[in-house]
């Protein structure tokens, strides 16, 4: 039996490059009636449960080690929630130089731009999978074979940013939808444009016209990620990547933190949806998701459509088992008690 190394085809050289980001330095202050302790301390809603099991961040963590190897999970998180993430094994389980602390919040661009300086020091071949940490899946596996498929067609298409839209179950005005275009060689379609939180009666005429919720999923090279910053962006980047590189070559030292912070005084806030992905419509793809059980925890409102749609809980016993550090379940059916009671 020979003993030469067997080769390595291209999928697994491709497996080699691929990252996920969990984007987890949010202020949640939409959800603060919920997230609120009653010390008045307000918790940003990544670091809660749903129901009383694993916080939210724990679950997308647990989702990004569904597609990438461990040491390739990654976590941005806001240094101001220091009190929080250093309680939370899942994070303090990665790997020190894939915990990204960012000294302040700039907008979901510059925590995205701030991550993806660090990644490609790290690997600058690297494809990228953002998962934002305020979701809600009932039925993983689905939402992972979609995953799957959307690293599947960076590989194919490493130029093109690919976006995960959920298909529908009924109009909702307080998400974001995509509109698909025309079928791309890969199996997802071109963007046609972004819509925000339309009014209820519009949101149902975009279902009807085969519209899809924006997840804010997305699947990419980390260079086409950084492309989409160039036109408009350019000496953020070029100063992003200087300062961050600096600082990464003296970490053991720590000399390197307040240069970053210094920058963030002078960044601006940008947002990675108005600011990089509308207008850029023609260079992106989005796959479309069947129905999974999938809810953005945004508001006490998506909150409550999500409760209402899982079995009868125990609450008071689902409290006395609580891993986050707020049971969103049981604090919504306070709110829900309190605002009966004001009526």
């Amino acid at each position: 039996m020979s003993d030469a190394p067997r080769a390595r085809n291209v999928t697994d050289v491709n497996k080699d490059h691929r990252w996920a980001l969990v984007l987890a330095a949010g202020e949640g202050s939409r959800l603060r009636a919920l997230t609120t302790q009653p010390c008045g301390t307000p918790v940003p809603k990544q670091y809660c449960s749903l129901h009383g099991g694993p916080s939210l961040v724990e679950d997308a963590i647990q989702r990004a080690q569904s597609q990438v190897a461990a040491e390739r999970v990654c976590a941005i998180v806001a240094q101001q929630h220091h009190r929080w993430w250093s309680t939370v094994d899942a994070l303090m389980q990665l790997p020190a130089s894939n915990l990204i602390v960012q000294p302040r919040n700039r907008g979901t661009a510059i925590g995205i731009l701030y991550s993806l300086a660090h990644i490609l020091r790290l690997d600058p071949e690297a494809e990228v999978l953002l998962l934002p940490s305020d979701h809600y899946v009932a039925e993983e596996g689905i939402l992972n074979d979609a995953l799957s498929a959307a690293l599947k067609h960076v590989e194919q298409a490493p130029e093109r940013p690919v976006m995960l839209g959920l298909q529908p179950d009924e109009p909702d005005s307080e998400l974001g939808y995509i509109m698909p275009g025309a079928p791309d060689a890969f199996g997802a379609r071109g963007v046609s444009r972004f819509i925000e939180k339309p009014e209820l009666t519009a949101a149902a005429q975009l279902v009807r016209a085969g519209g899809l919720w924006n997840t804010f999923i997305i699947a990419a090279s980390a260079r086409a990620l950084l492309n989409l910053f160039l036109p408009r962006f350019a000496p953020v980047v070029m100063e992003m990547q200087v300062i961050v590189g600096n600082a990464l070559q003296t970490k053991t030292s720590g000399a390197g933190w307040p240069s970053i912070v210094d920058m963030y005084t002078r960044l601006p806030d940008l947002d990675f949806s108005r600011d990089l992905l509308e207008g850029r419509e023609a260079s992106l793809s989005v796959l479309r998701v069947p129905p999974c059980g999938w809810s953005d925890l945004g508001t006490p409102h998506r909150v409550g459509e999500t409760l209402r749609r899982l079995p009868e809980r125990n609450l008071s016993r689902m409290e006395s088992r609580l891993q986050g550090y707020i049971n969103l379940a049981a604090q919504h059916a306070h709110f829900e008690r309190s605002m009966m009671t004001s009526l």
